[in-house]
Parts: C-alpha cells; structure tokens; sequence
C-alpha cells in the first residue's frame, strides 16, 4: 500500500470518516491505521464510567452528546465492543432504520424498547436532534428529561438518565502561563512518532519513488513530524477557535491533517490555502503573506529585485536538502518563515521575522482569561486586573459612549446631543472585584467582564475580537460596520451605562463655548458656570 492510500483515512470524504461496525474478517490494513490513531480523551474516560456503572438489568440510558464530527461513532463503537453484551448501542440518533421513516421515527422505537425491556441504553445524539425530539418525540418521560437537559444542562433528579457532552470537554484548556490542545497535540505526535508507527513505516518505502508528487509528500510529513511545526499548527487551530469561533472537531481535524500533507503544495502553502476543510477555511485568513511591516516590505523588495544576499542564499540551500525546492514568490517563504519560527533551521535567517509574526493579542487574551477564571483576590491578581479594567475596558467603554463629546474628560459620560449642547455627568464605572469571584464559564472563548457603577452591576462577555476592538477604540478607531458582532455587545453595555448616570446627583452641559455644572442640593438645583 502507497503512503497516499494510507493517509487517505484522515479524510472526510474516505469511509473510514465515520465509525461503523466491521466484523474481524473484514479488517484491513486502513482498519489497522485508524485504530492506531485512535487518540482517547478523557470524555472516554468519563463514558466508560457510566457505562460501567450500569447493571445487566439496570433500566438507565446515557445520552452522548455532540455535533457532527465530535467522534460520538468512533467512541460507542468502541464502547459497544466493550459492553455490547449487556448494554444496548444506539450509535447515531439521525438515522434511520427505515429508508421512508424519519430519525425521530427510530428514536422511538429505540425509547419503546427500552421501556419495554430491563437492559440499558446508550444513545449518541446531536444537540440539534436533542431539541427535535424534545419538541417532536412521543416517549414523554424522554422528551422531558432532553429539555431539563438542555435548558439546565444536567439530567433530572433520579430519572435514571445520564448525560456526557463533548461541550463540557473543550479540546483547548488555557493554563496558567499558556494554552494547551491534548487532542491535537497527542493526534500528530501520534502521526508522526519515530517508533512503532505504521506511517512512518510507509513513509520510508515511499522514499524509493522520485516523482515530485511523492518528495512533495515526504517533505510534508518530515515538516510535520518537527515538534516546531505541531506547535505553530496547534497555535493556528486556536486562533481559529478564540477569532473565528471555529470549534475543533476530530474528523475536521483529521481532514486537515490530510489537506496538510497531500494538498497541491508544501505544508507552509497547504496550511493556508483555504479550501472545504472548515478548519483551513478559517486559518487562511491568518496567512502571513498578506502581512505588511517594514522587514517583509525589505524582504520582499530585495527577493523581487534578485539583490544578492548570502545569508538568505545559505538557507535555501538547507531547505533544498531538505526537500523543499522551486519555491516560486515572496508570500510562500514567508509562510515558510511562519511555519519555522519555533525552529532551529540552517543559519536561522528566518528568525529576524519572527517580531512580524507576534502574537501580543492572543497572549493578552489568555493572560486576561486566566486572571478572571483563577482569581482569589490576592493582591497580585487585583493589581494586574485593575489595570486591564483602568487601562483597556473602561477607558474604550468611555471613549466610545463618548466618542461625539472628545473633551468631557475622564470624570463623565456622555448622556445625550440636543444640537450644539451636550449633557453629560460624572460615573465611578469600576471593576467589580466580588461578582469576579464569583465568574463560573466552562468556554475558553470569552470571560466575564464584571463592572460596576454605586449599587449597578454589569457583566461584559469578552472575546478576543472585542478585546481586540477594545483596544483599538483606546488607539484611537472608531468602529464600523465591520466590526458589528463585537459593537452589538459594547453598545448593549454602553447604553446600560448611560442609563445608571442618568441618577447622578451632578450633571454637566456644554456649548457654545461655554460650561454649566447643574448639582442636586437637597431639593434645589445649583447651577454653576465654569
């Protein structure tokens, strides 16, 4: 078997995509490959626990939940060998045992079984068939324990249904100093491992053939099997996951992994290129050739004028041997530049670029997540968040309420425009120290900013394109329609605001060049010109 046919298991389009049952004769060498890279997570664990826990007799169920492509098939396949002889598998709620009845139909008949007989029943189902049956099944008990579940996220008292769900396994975890993907770090780890790895052993053989299609692919996997490279890979993955809102996925990640290796180019090139994998779609818009700071400017330049350059000439020499050759533009070494700027390669040329490719928002964003999800109050932790909210959170939001009244100065908020008068008044808006103590989110995508203004409290969800909006605003942007997601939850906070100033006792009017401070004295009104 060719190396391409053995990597064509990665793919969403190959069989082997979706998990089913094969009996033993029917086992192949791609069978062989699959359960070699079968990678177990710790929602097995947590399965494996329920399951384990049901008695031959006992009539309790468990619920899998997740979305398409989670690898619900791959994990109750696995499990139904386990235990298949005294627990039921229902391994994929869309489907249908009859071609002309509906998914729900199965449901069903699968639930009337179940309360017929004394035998457990797992089930693996989407969050979206979830509500189907919660609003359309006919099994009652079932329907309701479903909207108890997906309303409350947690299973009825004493309903003798069990729910895991991929969602409360998110394959990013942020630590404390940085993030880690145990999923995708352990999958190519696994992929490219020196010893007692299947591939590498085809890998090997297709080294015996010279055309440009196979060294391609050689080149490829030696890029991937560089510690260096997994790490930029898994860094774009999770850009994806915090700026595009795209979730990891084991057969998306699987596909991308094939896309990266047999693609129409080098890895560097593959890894942007877009495409129908829903993870490159995402990731290409991170392609650093499209960049532009004074270094790239040069490089490209001198790379268009052919001006000589021994340093850059002694790099592509070592790249050459080690099989990228006929690199044809500016944009593909740069990329190659990206891929490599965790390594040590040839004479380090590629190095100099690695301030062009810093990544000072994601880095502020873990660091800010972190704070909030581990705060316990110690000085340390309040000082550096005192900043953030000082800094970057309370200065945008002022900057934007007050974006048509420039001049109010840091002590008030706008309030309303009549013509040339503006009115504003004087708002303590500060970090809320107690609520964030009390923060409880289980996503990686965003915290909760927590605010507070006399006796008003606020809660900001904050992603990193906010955060990223945030501090333009303080750098002077004005946002526009592009930016609309991120406005919605500013301008949502910002007439909150507004409308807890609306109660202080002290209100300011400006125009015509002139100012008018307005007081509340016990019942009077002081009115003051400054």
């Amino acid at each position: 078997m060719r190396l391409k046919e053995a990597l064509s298991v990665l793919s969403k389009s190959s069989p082997y995509a979706v998990s089913t049952e094969r009996s033993q004769d029917k086992q192949t060498l791609l069978d062989e490959i699959k359960s070699y890279l079968y990678i177990e997570m710790p929602i097995e664990r947590k399965v494996d626990e329920v399951i384990s826990s049901f008695g031959a007799n006992d009539k309790k169920m468990l619920f899998l939940c997740g979305s398409s492509g989670d690898g619900k098939s791959e994990l109750l396949t696995k499990a139904k060998q386990k235990y298949g002889s005294r627990v039921k598998f229902h391994l994929d709620a869309t489907h249908s045992f009859d071609p002309h009845g509906t998914a729900i139909q199965t449901l069903d008949k699968v639930f009337g079984e179940f309360e017929a007989e004394n035998s457990p029943l797992v089930v693996g189902i989407n969050t979206g068939m979830m509500g189907n049956y919660a609003e359309e099944g006919s099994n009652e008990r079932i329907r309701q324990a479903l909207k108890t579940y997906l309303n409350d996220k947690q299973a009825p008292n004493n309903s003798g249904i069990y729910f895991v769900s991929f969602e409360d396994y998110p394959k990013f975890e942020i630590r404390e100093h940085d993030y880690s993907s145990e999923f995708a770090t352990s999958l190519l780890a696994r992929i490219t491992q020196q010893d007692d790895n299947i591939i590498r052993q085809l890998v090997e053989k297709e080294k015996e053939y010279s055309s440009a299609q196979s060294k391609r692919l050689v080149t490829n996997y030696e890029l991937l099997s560089l510690p260096s490279v997994q790490k930029v890979v898994v860094d774009l993955l999770f850009k994806a996951r915090l700026m595009r809102d795209q979730f990891l996925t084991a057969r998306a990640l699987l596909d991308f992994i094939h896309e990266l290796l047999l693609g129409k180019g080098y890895l560097f090139d593959n890894l942007f290129a877009g495409g129908s994998n829903e993870l490159a779609n995402k990731i290409e818009g991170f392609d650093p050739a499209h960049l532009r700071t004074k270094q790239i400017d040069r490089f490209i330049l001198c790379l268009d004028l052919n001006l000589p350059n021994p340093e850059f000439t002694a790099f592509k020499q070592v790249a050459s041997n080690f099989g990228i050759t006929k690199i044809a533009s500016a944009a593909q070494y740069l990329r190659l530049f990206y891929v490599l700027r965790h390594s040590d390669f040839a004479n380090n040329f590629h190095l100099q670029f690695n301030p062009d490719f810093n990544e000072s928002l994601v880095e502020k964003y873990i660091s800010v997540f972190r704070l909030h999800k581990q705060y316990l109050g110690t000085a340390e932790q309040k000082s550096e968040l005192k900043s953030f909210y000082r800094d970057i959170l309370i200065s945008a939001v002022r900057s934007y309420i007050n974006r048509n009244a420039p001049r109010l100065g840091k002590r008030y908020f706008l309030l309303s425009d009549f013509g040339d008068y503006q009115v504003a008044a004087p708002a303590d808006l500060a970090m809320d120290a107690k609520a964030i103590a009390n923060n409880s989110t289980t996503s990686n995508a965003f915290f909760n900013a927590r605010l507070k203004l006399k006796d008003k409290q606020f809660c900001l969800p904050i992603n990193i394109n906010l955060l990223s909006l945030l501090i333009n605003i303080n750098n002077g942007y004005r946002p526009n329609k592009h930016d609309k997601d991120s406005v919605i939850l500013l301008d949502e906070l910002a007439n909150e605001v507004v409308q807890a100033a609306k109660s202080a006792d002290e209100l300011v009017i400006t125009g015509g060049g002139k100012k008018y401070e307005l007081e509340l004295d016990d019942d009077e009104i002081v009115v003051n010109e400054g």
